[in-house]
């Protein structure tokens, strides 16, 4: 099992993907690119990413949908979400908010923030796999005591 974090960017626009690629290039991670919504849940369910890059502008689904989708599926709640979009009304926000986005970041992106962010989303997702394990292992020995018992 390998311990290098996997980025999913979704986005319909080729030099976004290329940017955010070339931005995610200074991080040890592997990445695959979706170019739509639909592909963006297809994706997550081979690759299995820890995080995606988001854009809410996207044919067949939008954002939102995909966020709200993933969130709402035990299997994928888990993942952490950046929603990158030219949106910038407050609505928008509110909206990416209420689809269960962790963050979101506006374009056109500033690299420094863009690392920064993806960064500490990384750790927290560590942080919170660590506690589910953590968890587990506990409910595991409490079964075990009450077979035991």
């Amino acid at each position: 099992m390998t311990n290098t974090n996997r980025i999913l960017i979704a986005d319909d626009n080729q030099p976004n993907c290329e940017l955010f690629e070339a931005y995610l290039s200074e991080i040890d991670c592997e990445v695959e690119i979706a170019i739509d919504g639909q592909q963006t849940l297809d994706k997550t369910d081979t690759f299995k990413p820890d995080l995606i890059l988001l854009d809410v502008m996207m044919p067949k689904l939008s954002g939102f949908e995909v966020c709200k989708k993933l969130k709402s599926a035990e299997e994928t709640r888990g993942i952490m979400i950046l929603m990158v979009t030219a949106l910038s009304e407050l609505g928008d926000i509110e909206r990416a908010v209420d689809a269960g986005t962790n963050d979101f970041l506006t374009k056109p992106v500033n690299k420094v923030e863009l690392l920064k962010r993806v960064e500490n989303m990384l750790q927290l997702k560590s942080v919170s796999d660590e506690n589910e394990r953590l968890r587990q292992y506990i409910e595991a020995m409490e079964q075990d005591e009450t077979r035991a018992s």
